[in-house]
């Protein structure tokens, strides 16, 4: 089996309305390419939450400051195609930059709530790049359905925020990060890693697993220790590691009973990594204790 690749907007009208017309709905998982297991979990989920699987691949510059890594970040498409034939997908959209951005292209959307604090803090271009392009995919695909990994939480909640606010006719869907066996959240920029740093990473995971533990009472203290233990373990710098509103991202107010998440960034090497997981309702319980 083989995937179709649509590059005209034209051509992907032609085919949406045509499964439209046969009562088919539309679900799709929007990506920079470079595709692992992750977002092949997020194709799966797409086809059970709709008939049709879309697939956008598209390296989004606007998301990207000068200094990053646009030029260098990892762009396979046969190898892309090969991996999303075996999962359902029935279309890959990949527009060219200059159907994306053409001459004069002046319109773009500056989120706030969600988007504030974060990765707003060291990438302050990231998440106006990230909800322009979305909104461009949303109105060209016009899906029922979005499927975004929960690896990038905060671009998940600006995404759902931006929907809501603008009245977007689809439904956002937040898929679990998936993992290597060791808690490494799987991303593209793992193929970065050099085996010393690839050892090492899975520290982020148990670090923020920790916070998590010790709910939401402890969980603030937490991260500070947890700050240290990354530090520890041989990141070279850590961005961030917060407990935020699972919903808003906004920071909690004391004695909360909202659901709470653990956010970290952290620099390996050269590599920057993010993860995230949701605070627990209860801490653990060490063992040979009642927990009363």
């Amino acid at each position: 089996m083989t995937v179709p690749v649509i590059r005209t907007l034209a051509a992907l009208r032609v085919q949406i309305a045509a499964w439209r017309n046969g009562g088919d709905d539309v679900a799709l998982v929007p990506t920079m390419g470079a595709l692992h297991e992750g977002h092949l979990a997020l194709v799966r989920l797409a086809r059970r939450r709709c008939r049709r699987a879309i697939v956008s691949i598209f390296v989004n510059p606007t998301q990207f400051a000068p200094h990053e890594d646009f030029d260098r970040y990892p762009r396979d498409e046969a190898g892309d195609l090969a991996k999303l034939a075996g999962v359902g997908c029935d279309l890959v959209w990949s527009p060219d930059r200059a159907l994306m951005y053409p001459a004069g292209f002046a319109t773009r959307i500056v989120p706030a709530g969600a988007a504030e604090g974060l990765e707003s803090l060291t990438r302050p271009h990231f998440f106006g790049g990230v909800a322009t392009v979305c909104c461009k995919l949303f109105m060209q695909v016009a899906p029922d359905a979005a499927v975004f990994g929960e690896k990038d939480y905060q671009q998940l909640c600006v995404v759902r925020q931006m929907v809501r606010d603008l009245d977007l006719p689809l439904e956002i869907v937040g898929a679990a990060t998936v993992r290597d066996a060791d808690g490494l959240a799987l991303s593209s920029r793992n193929a970065y890693l050099s085996p010393d740093e690839r050892r090492i990473a899975p520290a982020l995971y148990r670090a923020i697993s920790r916070v998590a533990a010790a709910g939401p009472g402890g969980a603030p203290a937490a991260a500070e220790r947890a700050r240290a233990d990354i530090l520890q373990a041989g990141f070279g710098k850590v961005d961030y590691v917060e407990v935020r509103d699972a919903e808003t991202l906004a920071t909690p107010a004391p004695g909360t009973l909202r659901p709470l998440r653990v956010l970290a960034a952290a620099w390996l090497g050269k590599t920057r990594l993010i993860d995230n997981i949701a605070v627990e309702l209860r801490p653990q319980v060490a063992a040979g204790t009642s927990g009363r």
